[in-house]
């Protein structure tokens, strides 16, 4: 082992994601976006740093992906490293920048094969073992923090979402670039959704050499793809991540490690997901939990999600609602599927994190109930 690390005090989602679900205690939970600017400490911490500085100072990244496991102590059950999904399209080369109040831009996205960048990033020699070493870091100094208080999780965006960044240049509603680039230069989409692939296959597999303990790959717009061009343009390189990434760490002399993929939007592939070859579906607020388990139906697929972040704008009655229905509908009370718990998607901003508090106090209050019958 290139690095030490304390043993685990609680591999409990370790368990779950292998899928040994008659072996764990209670479905164990995360959310997505847990580190960030819904926290005051984390404004603190930040200071004046821009984003992307933050994600580049190990020291800061450490702290800032700690906050939510000391304030939420004992209620959540891993820790997921704070970077962004963009970092990929940045070691590639590419300019991206945090506008305040806007998000990510991108001052010089790929507008057509044609325009000379995109021959400039497709011939690019891209080295992420040397280019996102900062990552790594931030990794191994935070699973050194952590002393095994819960594993460590890390991630990469899809290469589809990638994709849409790269030539949108930013965020959008309507996807017109996206969109003339799948319907108008498919295999020059397609060799550049390959060349994300392979860097994120690599990415991760370095970030488990690092410390990570989990993985999970967003494709946070999976749901702009019909179900036809999902099984062109985002299905095939999801596969190939879950393919390649296990032999790639036992190249590295690595263990294989739980993989988690997260098609957001995209409800029709469910059934596509379950046999891409990850462990782990996340789900997002658009699934019934009692429909996705029929749907899983005897795969030895575990499901993640799906709470609407939006209730924690509500009261403490709506999240006690949802968290019931949750619990009711993955079939906890007779656990016969496994069950990660996690928002749908990320946290939003302004959410009071006393009633994230609520709703993490609730699935423990409520899977205790429901597994002793009362």
């Amino acid at each position: 082992m290139e690095h030490s690390f304390e043993p685990l005090k609680n591999d409990l989602i370790i368990r779950a994601a292998w899928g040994e679900c008659q072996k764990v205690e209670r479905p164990p939970i995360w959310v997505m976006r847990q580190a960030g600017r819904y926290l005051p400490e984390y404004h603190q911490a930040k200071g004046t740093r821009d984003f992307f500085e933050c994600c580049r100072d190990p020291e800061v990244s450490s702290t800032l992906t700690l906050q939510p496991i000391e304030r939420f102590a004992g209620l959540i059950d891993a820790a997921i490293i704070f970077s962004d999904i963009l970092v990929i399209p940045q070691a590639m080369g590419m300019v991206v920048e945090m506008v305040d109040k806007k998000g990510p831009h991108f001052p010089d996205p790929l507008r057509s094969p044609d325009d000379g960048q995109y021959a400039e990033v497709m011939k690019r020699d891209c080295d992420v073992s040397k280019e996102l070493d900062y990552v790594y870091k931030a990794i191994t100094m935070t699973r050194k923090k952590l002393q095994g208080r819960v594993p460590l999780i890390g991630f990469c965006g899809a290469p589809w979402t990638l994709f849409c960044y790269m030539v949108e240049g930013g965020g959008t509603k309507m996807f017109k670039e996206t969109k003339t680039w799948i319907y108008k230069y498919p295999e020059e989409t397609k060799a550049l959704l390959h060349k994300i692939s392979v860097l994120c296959v690599e990415y991760l597999a370095l970030q488990v050499k690092a410390g990570a303990q989990l993985i999970q790959v967003f494709d946070s717009w999976a749901g702009e793809l019909s179900p036809a061009s999902f099984k062109k343009f985002s299905q095939p390189y999801l596969t190939y991540i879950a393919t390649h990434l296990p032999p790639r760490l036992k190249e590295l002399g690595l263990d294989p490690v739980p993989m988690i993929v997260f098609p957001k939007g995209a409800w029709y592939a469910l059934d596509a997901a379950c046999d891409m070859g990850y462990n782990v579906v996340g789900l997002d607020w658009l699934h019934d939990p009692a429909q996705s388990v029929k749907t899983v139906g005897d795969r030895p697929i575990v499901i993640q999600g799906n709470a609407d972040p939006g209730v924690l704008y509500g009261s403490h009655a709506s999240i006690t609602e949802v968290v019931k229905e949750m619990v009711q509908g993955f079939d906890w009370a007779n656990r016969k599927k496994g069950w990660i718990v996690n928002l749908g998607h990320g946290i939003t901003p302004f959410v009071n994190p006393e009633d994230l508090r609520f709703f993490f106090q609730e699935i423990h209050r409520l899977t205790k109930t429901e597994t002793s019958g009362q």
